[in-house]
């Protein structure tokens, strides 16, 4: 990478343009990255093992819905209400493209 007199890079890392913003808040990261692990996950799985509270990853998942990254299928289990959440295939090139740009920002970093 080329720098300047005064030794600061003179253009941004490789990478950190091809950043996703919608990744790039833990809860949303932490969710693609455990769903691309599995079929589906529940809501109160997730929020168990992101730590988050209802509210948040509420509004969190909502995001990653909206944008097309999951997929939210509502049922009753036990006479309960259980909402299941899996990767679509647009979340799982978003995370891969995302993992990507994060790696190159690593490997300018060395």
């Amino acid at each position: 990478m080329s720098r300047t007199q005064d030794n600061t890079p003179s253009q941004p890392p490789p990478g950190l343009d091809q950043l996703d913003p919608l990744l790039q808040h833990r809860s949303r990261l932490g969710a693609l990255a455990l769903l691309a692990g599995a079929d589906s996950i529940t809501f109160s799985r997730l929020k168990t093992l992101l730590d988050e509270t209802d509210g948040n990853l509420g509004a969190q998942l909502r995001k990653l819905e909206d944008a097309g990254y999951l997929a939210a299928r509502k049922e009753f289990v036990d006479r309960k209400p259980t909402t299941w959440y899996s990767l679509t295939p647009v979340g799982r090139k978003a995370l891969r493209a995302h993992l990507k740009a994060v790696e190159s920002l690593l490997k300018s970093a060395e």
